[in-house]
C-alpha cells in the first residue's frame, strides 16, 4: 500500500530522529540533509536502509548523491512506491 507524502515525511522524521536525535518536528521538506540537519554520509546510509524497510522500497546505488533535501527523499520514496 502506498503511503501519502505526509505519511512518508512523518515516518522519515522518525527515522532521522532515531539516527540523529533531532526532534522529529524540526524535520521539514525544505531542510537540507547536510547543511540544515548535519547528516553525514554514514548516517544517510542508515536512514536509507531504515526507510527501505519501513516503506518497502529500494534506493538505487547512486540515489544518495541526488538526495539533497528532506523533500527529495520524500519524493524519491513516493515515486519508488508507485
Amino acid at each position: 500500500m502506498a503511503h501519502s507524502k505526509d505519511e512518508i515525511l512523518a515516518g522519515l522524521a522518525e527515522i532521522i530522529n532515531d539516527e540523529t536525535s533531532l526532534p522529529a518536528e524540526t524535520i521539514e521538506v525544505g531542510k537540507s540533509l547536510q547543511d540544515d540537519l548535519d547528516i553525514d554520509s554514514l548516517s544517510m546510509l542508515t536512514i536509507m536502509t531504515d526507510a527501505e524497510k519501513k516503506f518497502g522500497i529500494r534506493f538505487d546505488d547512486n540515489a544518495s548523491s541526488s538526495l539533497v533535501t528532506v523533500g527529495d527523499v520524500v519524493d524519491y520514496i513516493a515515486n519508488a512506491q508507485a
